[in-house]
């Protein structure tokens, strides 16, 4: 093998794959097809999850002290709730453009010696019993046990496939920029003016010049363009004087591109030894950044069980639950986001009975059990996995929220990347003495109950017998022994260095 896991793809979603299994010890090469890092952000939005998933991995607060990125509200079809859809969440989303956390976890990956390797365009893709063997335009080749694509919603790789894609394509596009705007005050985030035009204006933070940036997205009608038609600074400037007037004008377009409101999702994420995530796995209209914190998820999802699988350790069962827990993830997402587009009326139809469900929609969002209910959704933390033969509390299946345990919090505890047990009464460590090579276990851990976290942050029992605990950790960790312990830092970082070194020829 040249590498254990090839990742074709170094967008949010790949760059957080090869993380995961780097935490695990699994030699990961990462190649994408551009010949340097993307400075255009396709997404801005980091939501409750997925910083709660950074936070597990003492990412967090490397990210929000990289620059200015402030919290937002959230929004459903462009109705805000009147305290804020974030109100009601652990952690408020964060306005971090694409570009600037791509280029965080690519940093971070290369302080632990893993460098992408650009310019390689993948043409081919062969699987036999024992690997993946890719063909690069080059000529060169990469065999590797599992191969992860990350590739975007244009995913070369799920074309290779022949990967059934179902759903609907785009009827229609609406224009999505990264802008410097002028006028007194920040617009509403969502703005409705005359003919059924609108605009949705968010923070960004800041340019290298201390300047605040705004993602800008206009749409209405006649401004459903073919998305190869560029879209210009006039084309921009008509769209906000049809919704602000004179009140805001463009100063600066940064970038810009046309969306539209297709929505697919693969039949499967998992054809053999390849697995599907992020925009290859599913493409949506990029309302709230669900499709980048979708991908990320999809990547927490799949690290631990593909680095379990290739480390000798999962039951067999295991990587397939990346498929059964993300497709219905995913599906769901898609929904949200259908829903969105309609009650939006982003196309400026002025169908009176759109108008109408949005206006009794909007009076809705003023209730509290609302703003909860959609706040979950947007935020990532309503998604529950199904966790066969582990009891019924409401916890189960959901991603635990952190907990001050006495020396360390609980996502502190979770930076090995290890499942974790809180056992505080120290009645639990005999069952859970065959797994203590993948399970770490604490004791009398202050006001917690019973609980056995996924290495991906979601609770898979609570507070059961010990026989259902043992249940658990095998349905999850594998059997007792089975498999090959990590290797050390520095061991990761020579085997990684040795297959890139492979991987180049």
């Amino acid at each position: 093998m040249d590498t254990e896991v090839l990742v074709v793809g170094a967008g949010p979603t790949g760059l957080t794959a090869a993380n995961e299994l780097l935490l695990a010890g699994v030699a990961t090469v990462v190649v994408d097809r551009l010949p340097e890092r993307s400075p255009l952000s396709r997404a801005g939005g980091v939501q409750t999850r997925t910083l709660e998933a950074l936070d597990q991995r003492g990412l967090l607060e490397p990210l929000l002290a990289s620059g200015d990125h402030p919290a937002g509200t959230g929004h459903f079809a462009g109705i805000p709730a009147p305290t804020g859809f974030s109100a009601h969440a652990r952690q408020p989303w964060r306005a971090v453009p694409q570009a600037v956390l791509e280029g965080f976890l690519e940093e971070h990956l290369a302080s632990r010696g893993l460098v992408v390797r650009r310019g390689h365009e993948l043409v081919g893709l062969a699987q036999d019993a024992d690997a993946v063997t890719a063909t690069f335009a080059d000529g060169r080749t990469v065999r590797a046990r599992y191969l992860v694509a990350a590739d975007g919603g244009h995913s070369t790789v799920r074309s290779l496939l022949k990967a059934a894609f179902p759903g609907r394509a785009g009827t229609a596009t609406a224009v999505a920029a990264d802008v410097r705007l002028s006028g007194a005050d920040l617009p509403a985030p969502h703005t409705r003016g005359a003919d059924g035009h609108w605009a949705a204006v968010f923070p960004l933070g800041t340019d290298g010049l201390g300047r605040p940036l705004r993602r800008l997205a206009l749409g209405g009608p006649g401004r459903s363009l073919p998305r190869d038609v560029p879209v210009t600074e006039e084309e921009v400037r008509e769209g906000l004087r049809a919704v602000f007037g004179d009140a805001v004008g463009l100063l600066e377009l940064c970038y810009a591109r046309r969306i539209t409101n297709a929505a697919r999702q693969v039949a499967r994420y998992r054809h053999r030894r390849v697995l599907l995530a992020g925009d290859a796995a599913h493409v949506h209209l990029p309302f709230g950044a669900q499709g980048m914190n979708t991908g990320m998820q999809d990547a927490f999802n799949l690290g631990w069980k593909l680095a379990a699988t290739v480390r000798g350790r999962a039951p067999r069962h295991l990587l397939d639950t990346y498929h059964t827990e993300r497709h219905l993830a995913g599906a769901a997402v898609l929904r949200d986001v259908q829903a969105q587009s309609l009650l939006m009326d982003w196309t400026g139809s002025g169908d009176p009975d759109v108008a109408a469900t949005r206006e009794l929609f909007a009076a809705l969002a003023e209730l509290p059990s609302v703003q909860r209910f959609l706040g979950d959704r947007l935020a990532g933390t309503a998604t529950r996995y199904p966790m066969p033969d582990a009891g019924s509390h409401p916890l189960l299946g959901l991603p635990v929220p952190d907990a001050d345990l006495g020396p360390a919090r609980l996502y502190e505890l979770l930076r090995t990347g290890r499942g974790l047990l809180l056992d505080p009464d120290g009645t639990l460590a005999g069952a859970a003495a065959p797994w203590r090579d993948r399970v770490d276990v604490v004791e009398r851990a202050a006001g917690a109950e019973p609980l056995l976290v996924r290495p991906d942050g979601y609770a898979c029992w609570v507070a059961g017998s010990p026989e259902s605990l043992r249940r658990s950790l095998a349905h999850w960790f594998g059997a007792p022994g089975a498999g090959v312990g990590a290797g050390t830092g520095a061991d990761l970082g020579a085997g990684v260095r040795a297959d890139r070194a492979s991987a180049a020829g």
